[in-house]
């Protein structure tokens, strides 16, 4: 429950009497459109994981404001004014960070509610915008993850057994390395996306809505060869589950796919992530080309070249260079 000193109880809780005025900025007059037209149609179109997000943050605020239903929660923040919408998510937001969450976990958790609202005003319900703004995030720290040797560390973890379950996890490995693939890349791969005749696979790229044409190296490409062999070239999602109960028929999930590297990791004495895969492949790779960001971009893919800078600057460690030569000029 939030403060009242943010908004009144009855503003928030207590439906609008039929026949009393809306306030100034509210619902749109003349306006046929429902709050709940909103939550009916927000999640139309979108991706299947980003509405499972959405709806894990709506579900989250529903439990705020002790309604419920996530639906319910949509409908008491849209039906309100800018004023008292703004002071119930702002009162959500501090609870948020009482609660000890990381700033870009916070943001998270405010983008479902911002971006619904936004919604409702693509929908002609609201005249309004919520003004609550993100927490601010640090930028990476660490951009070398586990390093060329923790990655040769597990790739010999793995070397020279004929387990399937081995031979699976050295092709997910050398994919998220070698290609610097995000953990969902990885797991979003089917069958279907491999062309060895090119030498090439299809991934679906953060944010992306068509899946783009990486080539594949050698080594990466004769460990997948490996693991297709072993799995069947049937249709489906390349990487699956081999637990008895449901062996061959599932694909591995994120979570399951970071569970595997973690414990990876644990065995050669490591905390390692899948991300951290990534950042280990994108410093190697500006190690490799001298730091030249314009071609390790293309590698990347990111969108935004400041990002590599900033792993280019932890990469040669600037800032400590010119200490040393602060230091040692007296």
């Amino acid at each position: 429950m939030f403060d009242q000193s943010y908004a009144s109880e009855s503003s928030i809780h207590n439906p609008r009497a039929p026949n009393e005025e809306p306030p100034s900025g509210s619902v749109l007059p003349g306006s046929e459109a429902k709050p709940g037209t909103v939550f009916s149609t927000f999640f139309l179109g979108r991706r299947a994981s980003t509405s499972a997000t959405y709806l894990h943050c709506l579900r989250k605020l529903a439990r705020f404001l002790s309604v419920p239903s996530p639906e319910e929660a949509l409908c008491l923040i849209v039906s309100r004014d800018q004023k008292e919408a703004t002071a119930a998510v702002l009162c959500y937001k501090a609870s948020l960070k009482e609660q000890g969450l990381a700033p870009a976990t916070v943001n998270l958790y405010l983008s479902a509610i911002r971006s619904a609202v936004r919604f409702a005003t693509f929908l002609g319900l609201i005249s309004w915008r919520l003004k609550v703004h993100y927490e601010k995030v640090l930028p990476y720290r660490d951009t070398r993850g586990p390093g060329r040797r923790g990655v040769h560390l597990l790739l010999a973890e793995l070397e020279g057994s004929v387990k399937i379950k081995a031979v699976r996890d050295r092709a997910i490995i050398r994919l998220m390395y070698d290609l610097a693939l995000r953990v969902k890349e990885v797991a979003c791969i089917d069958v279907e996306d491999l062309d060895f005749a090119l030498g090439s696979i299809a991934v679906l790229g953060k944010g992306s809505s068509q899946k783009i044409r990486l080539t594949l190296p050698d080594p990466t490409r004769k460990a997948l060869e490996s693991w297709l062999q072993a799995r069947g070239k049937d249709s489906g999602a390349l990487f699956t589950r081999l637990d008895r109960a449901r062996k061959g028929s599932a694909r591995l999930t994120t979570r399951s796919i970071q569970r595997l590297v973690k414990n990876l990791g644990n065995r050669i004495g490591m905390r390692i992530t899948p991300h951290g895969l990534r950042h280990a492949a994108i410093t190697e790779a500006l190690d490799l080309t001298n730091g030249n960001v314009r071609a390790v971009q293309r590698f990347s893919r990111h969108k935004d070249i400041r990002v590599l800078l900033r792993y280019d600057d932890n990469r040669t460690d600037l800032g400590g260079s010119i200490a040393r030569m602060v230091a040692y000029s007296l």
